[in-house]
């Protein structure tokens, strides 16, 4: 016969605790899956009414009409589709350099320990949590009559740069530190310079990063409309924006003037260009999946 084994009272406790049950980690499971599950109905609800809302006014004459205040059964938005192309097109201009080279500067070349480089750090992780219509307010006192733009293109483009610079830039920092040293290693044993190895191994690694949080940030400034307001974006545009000097008015300012009228017809339009300004959200989205799937590396 066979001496029945001791159990030491350190293991005795290890698998008492693992036959134990967690819980509190199941319900706090259960919790997150029913919030996710709520907001998840909610959003799928409000699309269905907003589609449901605007079907009837979903045909070409929402981007090819312009808005009329007298006759919404002729209104369109094709001014403000092509004044949120023209703020967007250029916003990126802007801050999209910006952004990227500035994170380059961050994660490759700038030294932790110098006080300067610690300040921008710290500003831009506060930047990025400013509500957008302090930008707005920036917007109006510096660029429109500090510099004398006025309302046009150029002071909406350069406020919503100011706007999601920070995400940009963020983005960009997480997309450069994933690429391994050891790309930098090899380049570096090859005798390649500091500007050669960001330029041909560390920029074209980190694209699909870059490419993802760009248009994230370009989509939420698409979609602001409380800066540009403040602004003075006109919610009546008869006209396609010929210029960065021109004046302008966007999708989510025509949207907020047409739910604003009492005309049960306007309300319709207006679901109907929100179906329109998701439309061109989703878009945006899709040029970044497919630039992250083409250049996407895996180590």
């Amino acid at each position: 016969m066979t001496a029945p084994t001791s159990t030491l009272p350190g293991e005795r406790k290890l698998l008492l605790s693992r036959q134990r049950v967690p819980w509190a980690d199941i319900i706090f499971k259960m919790l997150l899956r029913l919030c996710l599950a709520i907001a998840v109905a909610f959003l799928v609800t409000l699309l269905v009414y907003v589609v449901y809302k605007g079907w009837s006014r979903l045909d070409p004459r929402l981007w090819e009409n312009f808005p009329s205040i007298r006759r919404p059964e002729r209104a369109g938005a094709r001014s403000a589709l092509f004044g949120s192309l023209w703020v967007i097109g250029l916003t990126a201009v802007i801050c999209l350099p910006i952004g990227i080279l500035g994170a380059i500067y961050l994660e490759e070349y700038a030294k932790p320990d110098r006080w300067y480089n610690r300040m921008i750090e710290l500003n831009i992780a506060n930047l990025a949590a400013i509500p957008s219509i302090v930008y707005g307010i920036l917007g109006l006192g510096v660029i429109a009559r500090g510099f004398g733009f006025g309302t046009t293109i150029l002071t909406a483009s350069m406020t919503l740069s100011l706007l999601v610079l920070p995400i940009v830039i963020i983005a960009s920092r997480e997309a450069i530190r994933a690429v391994p040293n050891s790309i930098r290693n090899a380049s570096y044993g090859l005798g390649a310079t500091k500007w050669q190895t960001v330029w041909r191994q560390v920029l074209p690694s980190a694209i699909p990063g870059m490419a993802t949080g760009s248009i994230l940030a370009l989509s939420r400034a698409a979609g602001e409309a409380a800066p540009l307001l403040l602004l003075g974006g006109l919610t009546y545009v008869a006209y396609v924006p010929d210029g960065i000097l021109s004046g302008y008015t966007v999708l989510p300012i025509q949207i907020y003037g047409w739910i604003s009228q009492s005309r049960e017809e306007f309300h319709d339009l207006s679901s109907a260009a929100i179906v329109l300004l998701l439309v061109v959200i989703i878009a945006m989205n899709s040029i970044a999946i497919f630039v992250r799937n083409r250049s996407q590396k895996r180590w």
